[in-house]
């Protein structure tokens, strides 16, 4: 994967705006304004055909014109002249190019073509290329001080990067950011992403030394397998917070398995990005709640929290907001609660929430926090801050504040959320806060969420390192299964040879046969002996028992002859049109504690997705699902199975032995190998899975595989 270098687009010494202007309302005004007015470091130059000067400053009327080269070109003209200007870049050896203007891919058909060529000219002649259709990009470092967008304002110096694929979002974030006191070290539209993409924003962004979190606003993710690899080396430094919109071209198309039917876009880049370590966000609210947390806080070490409120019922929802946010109240030492008893009124409470009472100043806030930052049991602290008449708002403020700087330079320093609940009372404080790095919410829930981000992303970091496993299998022999399909042009297995490529790469099966006809049935299951499974066989019918296409349980000559014509018969009641390759055979296993099901769907994006969850008949009614991108490591199995709803079931349960998880990771794994040897796997269900109690393994009793269509 070769990323950009985008040292001189973002630092230039010199830039050439084109279509810059003096027109009230227009682009080229906006943008030229914001360059000038800034606080940029180099040199810009006013491209104008017509006009000799722009606001003061000596105007030319092309880039040839200028007799140098710059750094960067700022482009804000029509269609046309953007082609005939990209050009002359080309010409003059110009490496970075911001197009603004709009009506390239986004409204289609000529818009794709012209776009398609900008792009060419581009890569043929290594111009780093943001845009068309962009806001632009800003850098606050006053070294550089460059503000390369039509925005209507520069943002605060901060040291948050943020990438949006969206123009019109930028100016409501950077709206709400203002109103916030959040600040930003890099800010960039891309728009189109006709060159530069959110991989070579994202490479960027992780080695700049002024951004300590990424922040990203997504619409979709071309190359998404080299986005997940590079963000799961970037997340081991700086984490990022992300908003995905959008759906995923696999959407409408993969109905024809279990997998396929349950790995719906928001579940598939839930799964992908947690794999990756990144947090996915749903509102612009939550990800400046987060963003601030992790720019201004150090990370927790633990998830257990203290909470110092002067109210009763707010401690009390901050408490429920905490738990259900999956962190710890925790218990205060003896020495701690000992302590606050000799410092605060005998009324205050002194267990954990800590509750200084109504009445409370400043200084009781600070006695209090004081020692809570030494208490061992806790990882950190949410201060709430309701406005009783007495409160002392900005002094209060103020307190935490010195209660946090005093913790600098300590290695086992706290983070400090608060939650100063209301608006108008409140904004003096909550501002001060959030200006003096210590953030501010209006309401604890929002306190409690990002402080339980930040606990996930401890653990992300800390997690297991665990690498791929690799089994010995018979790639050879799947092989020949797979080009015997494509020579038959069938795109789907049946169940038998389904079973015989999940055999060949150490799946455990059961004994099983083909057969076309009710006799063949009957001799096949006189050579399995005792009691055996039918089970129709067609590409036709996913669903099996809908179709009465399984019986159990069966005997004897006359059991299993009638099954199989009462199967046969079913199957032309239920779909007349199917394509029938006859009955499966199979021993009836012995009795399972539990069923899961095993999946894959190849993703436009992503490659080859894995689905791991509660199988059998309950498969489409419970969607108790996971998924990762193959391949999978051994702890990424682990996490399948942790990340289930139910995944209690897979312990001691109410007399029930615990399942053999060991068995069910092995399969995670082997079949995550399966389809990186063989990524003309399209999809895959292995439904039912049976799970035997722990040390006992288990058996795949039923699979389905479809292959790509050959083109």
């Amino acid at each position: 994967m070769t990323l950009r270098d985008l040292n001189t687009m973002f630092a230039p010494k010199s830039i050439a705006m084109i279509g810059a202007s003096e027109r009230p309302g227009s682009v080229g005004e906006a943008t030229f304004n914001n360059i000038l007015t800034n606080g940029y470091q180099g040199i810009v130059y006013p491209i104008n055909f017509k006009a000799k000067h722009i606001k003061s400053v000596k105007a030319y009327p092309s880039l040839t014109a200028l007799g140098e080269p710059v750094d960067l070109v700022v482009m804000a003209v029509p269609i046309k002249a953007v082609m005939s200007a990209m050009d002359e870049c080309a010409t003059l050896g110009i490496k970075n190019v911001s197009i603004m203007t709009a009506g390239f891919k986004e409204v289609g058909g000529e818009g794709i073509v012209l776009e398609n060529k900008l792009k060419t000219i581009a890569e043929e002649n290594g111009i780093n290329l943001i845009g068309p259709n962009c806001l632009g990009h800003i850098n606050t470092d006053p070294e550089v001080g460059m503000n390369a967008s039509f925005a209507r304002r520069m943002p605060l110096r901060g040291n948050l990067g943020f990438i949006s694929q969206s123009g019109a979002l930028c100016g409501a974030v950077l709206d709400y950011a203002a109103a916030n006191n959040i600040g930003f070290s890099k800010f960039i539209s891309f728009g189109n992403k006709a060159g530069v993409s959110e991989l070579d924003l994202l490479n960027y962004m992780a080695e700049d030394p002024q951004t300590d979190a990424i922040l990203m606003y997504l619409e979709d993710l071309v190359e998404g397998k080299e986005f997940i690899d590079l963000a799961r080396e970037v997340t081991m430094r700086k984490p990022i917070l992300a908003i995905k919109t959008g759906r995923t071209a696999q959407g409408a198309a993969a109905a024809a398995s279990h997998t396929g039917s349950l790995a719906g876009s928001d579940n598939v880049y839930d799964a992908i990005f947690k794999q990756a370590g990144i947090i996915r966000v749903d509102t612009v609210e939550g990800l400046f709640d987060y963003a601030m947390a992790f720019a201004n806080q150090p990370i927790p070490k633990g998830n257990r929290v203290a909470i110092l409120t002067n109210a009763g019922g707010p401690g009390i929802m901050t408490t429920d907001a905490c738990i259900n946010s999956g962190l710890q109240i925790s218990k205060l030492s003896d020495d701690t609660v000992k302590s606050l008893k000799e410092k605060l009124p005998s009324m205050a409470s002194t267990k954990n929430p800590v509750d200084v009472i109504g009445d409370a100043l400043a200084d009781r806030y600070k006695l209090a926090l004081d020692e809570l930052l030494v208490e061992p049991n806790i990882d950190g602290i949410i201060v709430v801050v309701t406005p009783q008449n007495m409160t002392e708002i900005k002094g209060t403020a103020e307190a935490i504040v010195v209660a946090n700087e005093s913790q600098k330079g300590n290695p086992n320093r706290k983070p400090i959320l608060t939650a100063f609940m209301g608006d108008v009372d409140m904004s003096e404080g909550f501002n001060y806060l959030n200006n003096h790095g210590v953030p501010s919410y209006k309401y604890p829930e929002s306190a409690a969420r990002s402080f339980a981000n930040m606990v996930t992303y401890r653990k992300w970091v800390e997690r297991p390192q665990t690498g791929v496993k690799a089994f010995k299998v018979d790639k050879v022999k799947v092989q020949q299964i797979l080009d015997g399909a494509i020579a038959d042009g069938r795109s789907e297995l049946p169940e038998i040879e389904s079973l015989e490529v999940l055999k060949a790469y150490g799946f455990p099966v059961p004994q099983f046969f083909q057969a076309k006809t009710p006799a063949e049935a009957v001799t096949a299951a006189a050579k399995i002996g005792g009691k055996v499974v039918l089970k129709i066989s067609s590409p036709d019918i996913l669903h099996k028992t809908d179709a009465h296409g399984v019986e159990l349980n069966l005997e004897g000559e006359a059991e299993v002859r009638a099954a199989a014509e009462r199967i046969l018969a079913a199957a032309k009641v239920y779909k007349a049109d199917a394509r029938v390759w006859g009955l499966t055979v199979e021993p009836m296993s012995k009795k399972s504690i539990r069923e899961v099901i095993l999946g894959v769907i190849k993703d436009s994006r992503f490659g080859s997705v894995i689905m791991f969850g509660i199988g059998g008949v309950f498969t489409e009614l419970l969607k108790d699902v996971s998924f990762r991108l193959a391949p999978v490591r051994e702890q990424g199995a682990k996490n399948m199975l942790e990340s289930l709803k139910m995944k209690a079931l897979f312990e001691t349960f109410r007399g029930t032995e615990a399942a053999d998880k060991d068995a069910i990771y092995d399969a995670i794994e082997r079949i995550s190998q399966l389809v990186i040897d063989f990524p003309q796997i399209k999809e895959m269900d292995i439904n039912p899975m049976l799970i035997y109690p722990k040390g006992e393994g288990a058996v795949a009793v039923d699979a389905r595989i479809i292959l790509e269509k050959q083109k």
